[in-house]
């Protein structure tokens, strides 16, 4: 695999790559129907009940992905940790950190949804490795990146359309300007920005070596724009 443009810059370690999934709280393997009711709401007692109904599965799934991590890089015991806390479970690792989440979903509480978070990346080499794009392969189908000092989201608008396109960018926006979504010409994701982060979703679930590469492309076309806002922001 060849490495991805940018991957030895050191923006890769302020890198989070996201992925979700969601179910059914009755589906999950604690959930006993004679004896439980699914949760109408989302607070303190709830989620403690989640933390109870999901510890199998998420267990299940930080064990594997510790001992996965452990052969891929042939880790010794000193290299990697896993603390499970239901409803969360985090694997420390010398060159990453992975972290799993349940929760319960604010609109349907019938329902739940985990999000599984690789950050904390050493550097750039680990992202071309192979068997780290094959641990985490089609898992995870966005990416944020925080902002080192911030800016103000309404500037971000006025330095995409006071170029009206010319470094092929597009930018779309709610009345608030509370956040903006840019379009970068060549990169098939969304890039949101609410001033703190750049979030950017991509349309399918891809390796984080996929991932970061899109974001070098963005990160490029930022840097070649003639906006000084845009370029100074990554």
């Amino acid at each position: 695999m060849s490495q991805p443009a940018g991957a030895s810059h050191s923006f890769v370690s302020r890198i989070s790559l996201v992925g979700r999934s969601s179910g059914l709280v009755k589906n999950l393997s604690g959930f006993r129907k004679q004896h439980h009711t699914v949760p109408d709401a989302v607070n303190a007692a709830t989620t403690a009940f989640l933390g109870k109904l999901c510890v199998a599965e998420l267990a299940a799934e930080a064990e594997r992905f510790f001992q996965r991590s452990k052969a891929a890089f042939a880790y010794k015991r000193t290299d990697l940790a896993l603390e499970v806390t239901s409803p969360a479970a985090v694997l420390t690792a010398r060159d990453f950190t992975f972290e799993l989440a349940y929760a319960l979903e604010p609109a349907d509480p019938a329902g739940y949804g985990v999000v599984r978070t690789l950050h904390s990346l050493s550097d750039g080499e680990l992202v071309a490795r192979p068997a780290f794009n094959e641990l985490f392969v089609t898992m995870f189908t966005g990416m944020v990146f925080a902002l080192a000092k911030g800016v103000k989201v309404e500037a971000v608008i006025d330095a995409v359309e006071a170029r009206g396109g010319a470094d092929g960018l597009a930018v779309s926006y709610p009345s608030d300007c509370r956040q903006c979504v840019l379009q970068v010409d060549g990169v098939a994701a969304e890039v949101i920005c609410d001033g703190a982060t750049l979030e950017m979703r991509f349309p399918r679930p891809g390796s984080p070596a996929e991932l970061v590469e899109a974001f070098a492309a963005v990160r490029s076309a930022f840097a070649l724009s003639k906006s000084r806002v845009l370029a100074e922001l990554l």
